[in-house]
C-alpha cells in the first residue's frame, strides 16, 4: 500500500471512532430519557417545565435515584401495620366532624409511616422526591394534599380538604401495600 492509502486509513479511524463514541453517548442519553419519562411519567414533565431541559430533569431524577438507592427502606412489622392501620381508621372516622383536622392528622400519619419505614421526614420537599422515585404516580397528589395542609385555612374548601384527604389515603395505602409486598417478597426468599 502506498503512503497516501495509510493516510487515508489513517484519517477515516480518526474521524470514526469519535463519530461512534458521539453516537453511541447519544443512544444512551435517548434511552435513559426515555426510561425516565416512562417511569416518572407526570413528575419528569412538571421537572422539564420547571427546570427547562431534559439534560436537567434527568439530572435531578437520576440524583433522586441515587439517594433514593442509599436509604434503608424496611417493611413495617406487623404491629405497626396495625398501628397506623388503626390510626388512619380514626383520622377517616374524624374527617367528617372536622375536615381541617383530619386532613393535619393524615399528614401526619403519613410523615409517621415514612419515618418507620426508613424515609428522611425532616423537609417536605426530600420526602417528595424520594416518594417520586418508588411511586411517581401519586406524587402531585402528594404535593397536591400537603399544599391544601399548609395553605390558610379560610382558602380552602371542604371539596378542596376532601381531595386532599383522597390524596394521602392514596399514598398511606401505597406506603402499607409495599410494606406488605416487602414482607411477602422476604416470606418467599426465606422460603426458597
Amino acid at each position: 500500500m502506498t503512503v497516501w492509502a495509510w493516510i487515508l486509513i489513517a484519517a477515516i479511524v480518526v474521524v470514526a471512532i469519535p463519530a461512534v463514541i458521539v453516537t453511541v453517548g447519544i443512544v444512551r442519553s435517548r434511552r435513559k430519557t426515555q426510561r425516565l419519562k416512562e417511569h416518572y411519567g407526570h413528575e419528569y414533565e412538571r421537572l422539564l417545565s420547571e427546570n427547562g431541559s431534559e439534560k436537567a430533569a434527568n439530572r435531578e431524577l437520576t440524583t433522586r435515584e441515587r439517594k433514593r438507592s442509599k436509604l434503608d427502606i424496611v417493611p413495617l412489622t406487623p404491629a405497626a401495620l396495625s398501628n397506623f392501620t388503626l390510626g388512619w381508621q380514626e383520622v377517616q372516622a374524624s374527617f367528617v366532624d372536622n375536615p381541617a383536622s383530619a386532613v393535619s392528622a393524615a399528614d401526619r400519619l403519613i410523615t409517621e409511616v415514612m419515618r418507620e419505614r426508613g424515609y428522611p421526614v425532616d423537609d417536605f420537599e426530600r420526602r417528595a422526591a424520594d416518594i417520586s422515585v418508588d411511586h411517581p404516580e401519586i406524587v402531585d397528589n402528594y404535593r397536591a394534599a400537603h399544599g391544601v395542609t399548609t395553605a390558610q385555612q379560610d382558602d380552602v374548601s371542604t371539596e378542596q380538604q376532601r381531595h386532599a384527604f383522597v390524596h394521602y389515603r392514596a399514598l398511606f395505602e401505597k406506603l402499607l401495600e409495599t410494606a406488605q409486598d416487602d414482607d411477602a417478597d422476604k416470606s418467599q426468599e426465606a422460603s426458597a
